[in-house]
Parts: C-alpha cells; structure tokens; sequence
C-alpha cells in the first residue's frame, strides 16, 4: 500500500499572486505578494490555488507538499533544499533544511516538509 501525505498539517494564507501556477514553489516578492523562485532561491511554500483571474493564490506555508526535484536525489531525514528554478527543490548546502519524509525516483518527487 502505497502512503498519502497529501494536506497533512498544512495552513495555507491567500496572497496576490504574479504570474504563479498551481503547484509550484514561491517566494513573497512584495508585501503581501509571491512569485515564482528563481534557482537556488529560498522558498516560502507552494501554491495550492490560483483564482480565476490569476491575481490571488493559496499558499501552503506549512506542512508536508510533494514537489518534482531537480540534480541530486534529496536523502531522507534532514537534507538541504532551495528552489530549482522550474518550480520544484534541489539539493543545495546553501538551502533550507527540511524533513524529507518521502523520495519518489521514478516521478522524480519528494515530499516534505515546509
């Protein structure tokens, strides 16, 4: 039986969005606002929603979320992750520690936590 982490402990806050798409890393860009994260950029969570219009978005600030990863395999337990430019997380010493409960080589996934 394969495990669902989908939504555990996550807490989500509405911002203005600039040209996000569901599913992808963010970082706040203004006040109140996200955008897409550059490489090796720090991100502050995933974009859960996206209005209609594409002027506001969910984001999951907390929790565990399942990204696509980039380079290196992430490792369970504690690794080091930043954005990799397309949406997801690399492996990056520089990055944010994050508890990697999950690593999927096949889909190329790895769930976290934020």
């Amino acid at each position: 039986m394969k495990l669902s982490y989908e939504g555990i402990g996550q807490w989500a806050a509405t911002f203005a969005a600039n040209n996000v798409v569901e599913g992808e890393l963010v970082k706040v860009s203004a006040n109140g606002t996200v955008a897409a994260c550059a490489k090796g950029d720090p991100f502050c969570g995933m974009v859960l929603s996206v209005s209609r219009g594409g002027d506001a978005c969910a984001v999951a600030l907390g929790g565990l979320v399942t990204a696509g990863y980039t380079d290196a395999v992430p490792t369970l337990g504690w690794e080091t992750l930043s954005a990799d430019g397309t949406g997801g997380v690399q492996v990056d010493e520089g990055g944010r520690s994050h508890l990697v409960v999950d690593v999927d080589t096949d889909a190329e996934t790895v769930t976290f936590a934020l």
